[in-house]
């Protein structure tokens, strides 16, 4: 039972890069330097979270429209252009060709449906970095815990020594909010810059 579940296999490292992105930008006083740093991890982040979606709803679409029968490269291009228009909205101009940009992602041929393990697991780290953030002592061997545990356990019982609970609207919207922090921590630096 040593291997993590797509749930969590993304947890050490997220949160890791977490922590050494804080620890970096609390040391950054140049504030065009954090102004890049804040702009590259909410894009990272807002990646991680509403493209894995998207690509997540492609997947459903093309998997249910196969349901009826065979599909052309034509019907799954139109697919994957509705999802798309749909999460990046009105301020990206999708090109010509566009279409067939669906065949550079492999997950959808080797690994499919594993896309919604990033958004998932970047959302459970940004609601557990939240708790981290105002954590009583004991929060680390609580974290190794987490850790240690593989595959032993469902993250429903991995969380619960946080007090997160994924099946609770809260704690997505804990995690959502980190990405909102950075955001808003971000366009005031840009404002003082003004």
């Amino acid at each position: 039972m040593c291997q993590t579940p797509l749930t969590l296999a993304e947890t050490a490292s997220v949160f890791g890069e977490m922590l050494t992105f804080r620890a970096l930008l609390e040391k950054t006083t140049d504030k065009r330097e954090r102004k890049a740093m804040l702009a590259q991890k909410v894009e990272d982040m807002i990646n991680t979270v509403v493209r894995q979606i998207a690509f997540y709803q492609f997947e459903r679409k093309v998997h249910t429209a196969r349901k009826d029968g065979e599909l052309t490269a034509d019907q799954i291009g139109e697919l994957w252009l509705s999802v798309q228009n749909e999460s990046l909205g009105p301020a990206i101009k999708i090109s010509e060709g566009y279409e067939t940009w669906w065949t550079y992602i492999p997950h959808f041929i080797h690994s499919p449906f594993y896309v919604y393990a990033y958004a998932f697991g970047d959302c459970l780290v940004n609601s557990l970095y939240a708790v981290y953030q105002n954590a009583a002592p004991g929060f680390q061997d609580k974290y190794f815990d987490l850790l240690k545990a593989g595959g032993t356990k469902h993250h429903s019982e991995l969380l619960k020594p946080f007090g997160l609970d994924a099946t609770d609207p809260s704690f997505w919207s804990k995690g959502l909010s980190m990405i909102e922090g950075l955001i808003d921590e971000l366009e005031a630096l840009d404002k003082s810059q003004g």
